[in-house]
Parts: structure tokens; C-alpha cells; sequence
């Protein structure tokens, strides 16, 4: 294998820790793409802690060589740039998945999470779920929702027992 100049081996070394650092990373294919839509589409998901970079393919092809992730070289073809945040991978792949459909230039390609490899259609599909606090708000619902019942059989009984012991209490008030 060719030996690799110094600076070529700090930009892969900054681009290995951005991606490695990351919950997840999308590729997107920007082809036909202008700098100001570019522009724009990094404005968009920066509010989501996201951050686009656009890194030649041979250094993406490298990286992910190393880190095992197979099945991933199949998306690295045109221009491609990564996406890759911290936050949610949900609330950038809705904000992807829009921006596409308007554009109809950008294409997602797939990504990663967590270490494992995500197809186009699995990140379509992560931008149709909803986002975390909605997610947890259902669970607790779900979870409450018996509890709030059996709550409820309860008080009823409680509140039946009461009415036995007021009537017990007035028929022997009467006598």
C-alpha cells in the first residue's frame, strides 16, 4: 500500500474522530448540488446539533475500511458528504428527508449508528419515527395508564366501603 503523506494523514485522523465522536453519521449525495444550497442545508440541521462536511471519497472509502463497517462502500459513489451529530438521528433525518423531496437533488444514501450500517430506506424510515420526547411521553403514558386505573377500582372500593359504613352508621342512629 502507497505510504501516505503527513498532512493527508492528520485530515484522515480529524475526519476519523469527527465520525467516531458521533452517534451517527449520514451520507448524502449532493451532485448538481449549488454551494448556496449547501449552505442552506447546513443552516437547517445545525439547530439539531448536526454538522455537514464534505470529505473526498477516497478518505471516506479509508475510514470506513477501518472501522469494519462493510456494506458501506456501496454509498460512496459522487459527491458525497457526511452528516454527524450527537443529538437525535431522528430529527435530522426528518430535516434530510424534506430537504430532499424540496430539492429533488439531494439523495440520502444511508449512514450509520451506533456502529451499524443503515441503509437509505432505514434512515427514511428513522425520519418517520418521532422524536425522543414524544417517545418517552408515550412509554410513560403507557406505563401510567393501568396504574391510573387500578387507582381508580381503588377509590371505588374505598368509596363503596364508606357508603356500607354511612348506611351501617344511620340504621343504628335510627334504632
Amino acid at each position: 500500500m502507497k505510504e501516505i503523506r503527513p498532512e493527508k494523514k492528520a485530515i484522515l485522523a480529524e475526519i476519523r474522530g469527527l465520525i467516531e465522536s458521533s452517534s451517527y453519521m449520514i451520507l448524502v449525495g449532493y451532485d448538481g448540488l449549488t454551494v448556496e444550497g449547501l449552505t442552506d442545508l447546513r443552516n437547517r440541521i445545525r439547530p439539531s446539533g448536526s454538522r455537514l462536511t464534505v470529505v473526498r471519497n477516497t478518505f471516506l472509502e479509508r475510514i470506513i475500511g477501518d472501522l469494519g463497517w462493510a456494506g458501506a462502500e456501496s454509498m460512496i459513489k459522487g459527491q458525497v458528504a457526511i452528516i454527524t451529530g450527537t443529538d437525535e438521528m431522528a430529527n435530522v433525518s426528518k430535516i434530510l428527508k424534506g430537504f430532499a423531496t424540496e430539492t429533488k437533488i439531494m439523495v440520502i444514501k444511508g449512514g450509520t449508528m451506533d456502529g451499524d450500517v443503515l441503509s437509505a430506506d432505514d434512515v427514511n424510515e428513522i425520519a418517520s419515527l418521532p422524536g425522543r420526547h414524544v417517545m418517552l411521553g408515550m412509554a410513560v403514558g403507557a406505563i401510567a395508564a393501568p396504574l391510573s386505573a387500578v387507582v381508580g377500582v381503588m377509590n371505588q372500593k374505598v368509596c363503596s366501603l364508606l357508603y356500607v359504613l354511612k348506611s351501617i352508621e344511620s340504621k343504628k342512629n335510627e334504632s
